[in-house]
């Protein structure tokens, strides 16, 4: 790819190809391993890229990387086997970094 598109999707096959029907990339992946490499590879052509949240809390040092940058946009959601509730605790911490104070005072589980 030369020029970078806007939207890709990082999970497990079912969570990702519902993304491709809203026209996002999908791609699947089946170990951290493959997850860690495809997100590399991914942050290089894509803007905002959803990860699952279950893929997402196991590689937390990747993900802090691309927090410090303006793109790509991680973004973690919830997987179709459902939420951890880390993508609504990341964006907690952000907030909260970004401006000081708990606006949105999600509750911690």
């Amino acid at each position: 790819m030369s020029e970078k598109s806007s939207i890709a999707a990082l999970g497990d096959a079912d969570t990702v190809f519902a993304f491709k029907s809203v026209g996002a990339d999908a791609y699947a992946v089946d170990s951290v391993e493959a997850a860690r490499e495809k997100l590399r590879i991914l942050a290089r052509n894509y803007d905002i890229i959803f990860i699952t949240e279950q893929l997402a809390e196991k590689i937390p040092d990747l993900i802090a990387r691309y927090k410090t940058r303006a793109f790509p946009a991680v973004i973690p959601v919830p997987s179709s086997s459902g939420s951890t509730g880390y993508g609504k605790r990341s964006i907690k911490e952000d907030v909260e970094k970004a401006i000081g104070t708990d606006i949105l005072r999600i509750e911690e589980k």
